[in-house]
């Protein structure tokens, strides 16, 4: 039986047959030009009407998914009327070539400088070029780009996969996902979790499958199998059965001798909010907020803002919900309040940062959430993005307490906040690890790369050290200074209580994950979770870390975990 090794990145195991990714959309001729060399005004026209339907398309798609899709959706669809990409068409239509050509080139050109930022802005790469395709596909009457459609589930397996593609993926029709290309934190990856999709990424070789092949997918352990027996078949039954049971969470986060880990959701609206709270998350332990300033070119309103985060709130009467003031930069660029032009943005003016010096949108924000906050019962936290010191927690501490916000808090994504982390917590009530950052500022991996991946994990020992120095650092506050999880480690249930074990308060994931975490965890003691932890803690590589946890818990295996 012939296998392929990649990166698992969401739990489950699935047999069904292999489905690639389409064709992507032909590159049009070099050198095509206007058929009518005097229709210049009719092809701008074209240009810009093809690149309003996509991006209404994208739009509409938005506006039926949830959660980290609706947010890359979004973001995707700003893309699609990108002023430097249209600008940049509209001057080679001008010259006399074709629309398709013209924004074929555009795109080129557009991608090649965000490539060359590196960072977040590589990211976007990705967007550039798939909108590039569906714009081409609407001004040539051709289907878009998108997942296969199939009368029967099957494996998709694909490269890697556009934004707007994974953000459309139907659990229903899909059983799982396998590319050879992505990273543990990429686009890919983090849908393939909200939607509780079995996903191996970084796997070499899979696009040689043939069509229809039935392969094996072990999400956990990272592999795909060709023309899967008996053993596997039992395995994937033995998954199905314990997804039954994984499917429901009874609402209390606690270890096996009744040490209290709260296990709360992340969320980017109040309709995620809603679904978290039917989920039974025990609050939020991350609203992004940027769902709020996505697709706009102004800053949203007092009363727009104020009414978004009550939809939240109102989801959890007197419950926590804690806010992460807008992260913009970096991979969400905005044009009121950032600079697209930066040269290595994801080390720029991103997070709590954009108000250095003052622009005021910071202040205006906070105000706003303290009165959503008063006008729900929910238990109201706040925290800024991407602090790096003392005195940049301190400023944020002072504009909370002017809007009235009473538990301020920090974001810790950066290794200077972990090694700082007693003076930052001297200035703030709490802490939560972005684990996703901190992992790539850690080990300077780009999370979105395939070949980083094996870097860009959580599970790095280098990692789980500055999670162990952030909580140290909390202990020197008399144990009144809360550290939590929020970054997509807190969803792995083995990491989980490795987290737990290192004195992590609480964890906050996508709400697909909180029973198998919640089961997880109960199925251990704090004494245990603290022992399994140092082992993870000592090791010397993070395969060796995850080995060493996952050998202590065997509720992993019969929970197909």
């Amino acid at each position: 039986m012939e296998n392929f090794a990649g990166v698992g990145v969401s739990a489950g195991r699935v047999i069904g047959p292999v489905r690639h990714m389409p064709k992507p959309v032909g590159e049009p001729p070099a050198g095509e030009r206007l058929e009518d060399p005097e229709g210049t005004d009719q092809a701008v026209a074209a240009l810009k009407s093809a690149s309003r339907a996509v991006q209404e398309d994208l739009k509409r798609r938005a506006s039926l998914a949830k959660g980290d899709a609706q947010a890359v959706l979004q973001a995707t669809s700003l893309m699609a009327a990108d002023p430097m990409l249209l600008k940049s068409a509209t001057k080679l239509i001008t010259k006399g070539t074709s629309p398709a050509r013209a924004v074929w080139e555009a795109g080129a050109s557009v991608a090649e400088m965000l490539h060359t930022l590196g960072g977040y802005m590589a990211e976007r790469t990705a967007d550039v070029l798939d909108v590039r395709s569906r714009i081409v596909a609407e001004l040539r009457g051709l289907p878009a780009p998108g997942i296969p459609t199939s009368d029967t589930p099957f494996v998709l397996v694909a490269e890697d996969l556009a934004p707007a593609d994974t953000a459309t993926l139907d659990p229903t029709t899909v059983l799982a996902l396998v590319t050879s290309g992505g990273g543990p934190q990429s686009h890919t990856a983090i849908i393939a979790r909200s939607l509780g999709l079995p996903a191996v990424v970084a796997a070499t070789g899979v696009e040689g499958i043939d069509h229809d092949a039935a392969v094996f997918v072990d999400g956990m352990a990272g592999t795909v199998s060709l023309n899967p027996g008996a053993a596997e078949g039992e395995a994937a039954a033995a998954y199905r059965a314990a997804a039954a049971v994984l499917s429901v969470f009874d609402g209390t986060g606690a270890t096996l001798d009744g040490h209290e880990v709260p296990l709360l959701a992340n969320v980017g609206g109040a309709k995620d909010a809603a679904k978290a709270a039917e989920a039974g998350a025990q609050g939020v332990g991350l609203l992004r907020t940027e769902f709020c300033f996505l697709e706009r070119d102004t800053e949203p309103t007092p009363e727009e803002q104020i009414e978004a985060y009550r939809g939240v709130f109102d989801a959890f009467p007197g419950k926590k919900v804690v806010v992460r003031t807008l992260d913009a930069g970096a991979d969400k660029p905005l044009p009121f309040l950032t600079d697209a032009s930066e040269p290595n943005p994801a080390l720029g003016v991103r997070g709590s940062r954009t108000d250095l010096p003052p622009p005021g949108a910071l202040g205006r924000q906070l105000r706003a959430i303290a009165a959503a906050g008063a006008r729900a019962t929910a238990d109201v936290w706040v925290m800024a993005p991407m602090i790096s010191t003392p005195e940049e927690a301190a400023a944020f501490a002072g504009l909370c307490a002017a809007a009235g916000l009473r538990t301020p808090g920090v974001m810790v994504e950066v290794p200077s906040a972990a090694l700082m982390s007693e003076e930052i917590l001297g200035e703030v009530s709490f802490a939560s690890l972005g684990t996703n950052d901190l992992t790539q500022y850690t080990m300077a991996a780009d999370r979105q790369l395939g070949p980083l991946a094996a870097l860009n994990n959580s599970w790095q020992p280098a990692v789980l050290r500055m999670v162990r120095l952030t909580v140290e650092g909390s202990r020197a506050h008399a144990g009144v200074k809360s550290v939590g999880v929020c970054g997509e480690a807190a969803a792995d249930p083995a990491l989980a209580v490795v987290l737990v074990g290192l004195g992590v308060s609480t964890l906050s994931m996508t709400p697909r994950a909180l029973a198998g975490v919640g089961a997880v965890l109960g199925s251990v003691t704090l004494a245990d979770a603290q022992r399994i932890a140092e082992l993870a803690v000592t090791a010397p590589t993070a395969s060796e870390a995850r080995s060493r946890a996952r050998a202590e818990l065997p509720v992993l295996e019969s929970l197909g975990l």
